[in-house]
């Protein structure tokens, strides 16, 4: 068989009415490849005023790499760093937590000029020897994503490197993570060339053999097994992947190899002593106690 299973997204409130439709991690696959976290963002029409408790106010990370891409919308990325970013559709804000970083994710663009927010959050764990590293971020744009078109096709590489392209972003293991636009009747091919490999349909329906994947709906694949992917209509196509890391344990916004790291974030956090971004440090998201 082709799929190993389908994921179906669930509805996750962010806080103050901001709800995403989570995908990974999943009870009986909580990673694949080096991704552990995969959330999918709107589509969310906003108005001009929407208020402030729709955004992501300031909280933390460890052990992992962020990725934010959209394709549609704008957001305002602050962090601990210093760095102020606006994130924009077909570009990739890359964020090394490291040993620790905190940032906000406000929706600045759409309370001035209304929007509709559609994209992807992914979150990468980090191998074991750089759990700990220097935290920082990067933005990438244009030629640092390799785009390519074929029949019915256009395709970019958000990071990583697949069927002999490699993406400007800097990233810890071996991966690939791939946005398609697929026409319809569109058929394209999904590389063997890593163990473990999904396929993510954020808008439209695509068939993978005798199987349908409708929008919200992820297929995580066998080893090895060819994939063909076929558009049922005009639609959105995540393909995503790389070399597993061994386990990792998840705790809020942490992620580490190792439990005891995972409760000393947690006090930091709730004791201060993780600093929040300059221009964005009079309000924060409280460690979850329950």
């Amino acid at each position: 068989m082709t799929i190993e299973r389908i994921i179906n997204k669930r509805i996750h409130d962010l806080g103050g009415g901001f709800e995403v439709g989570r995908v990974l991690p999943f009870r009986a696959r909580r990673m694949v490849g080096p991704f552990i976290f995969f959330d999918h963002l709107g589509p969310l029409e906003l108005a001009t005023g929407i208020p402030r408790e729709l955004d992501v106010l300031p909280h933390p990370h460890i052990g992992l790499s962020t990725v934010t891409y959209l394709y549609s919308g704008q957001i305002t990325h602050r962090d601990s760093l210093g760095f102020e970013q606006e994130i924009r559709p077909g570009e990739v804000n890359w964020m090394v937590a490291g040993s620790g970083i905190t940032h906000s994710e406000r929706l600045e663009y759409a309370r001035t000029h209304g929007a509709n927010i559609h994209g992807i959050q992914a979150w990468v764990a980090l191998p074991t020897e750089c759990e700990e590293i220097t935290p920082s971020f990067h933005h990438h744009a244009g030629a640092d994503l390799p785009e390519w078109e074929e029949a019915g096709v256009k395709g970019r590489l958000i990071a990583g490197e697949a069927e002999g392209l490699k993406s400007g972003v800097h990233v810890h293991s071996p991966l690939f993570y791939q946005h398609w636009e697929m026409d319809a009747d569109a058929r394209r091919s999904l590389t063997t060339a890593y163990p473990e490999r999904a396929i993510y349909c954020a808008r439209g329906k695509v068939e993978i053999g005798s199987t349908f994947l409708s929008a919200g709906q992820m297929a995580v694949l066998n080893e090895g097994r060819l994939a063909d992917v076929v558009a049922c209509q005009p639609s959105i196509v995540m393909v995503l992947g790389g070399e597993p890391l061994g386990q990792r344990y998840l705790l809020w916004n942490f992620v580490s190899s190792s439990k005891e790291r995972l409760e000393q974030a947690k006090e930091d956090w709730k004791a201060g002593r993780m600093k929040l971004p300059d221009a964005d440090n009079l309000e924060f998201v409280p460690f979850p106690e329950d």
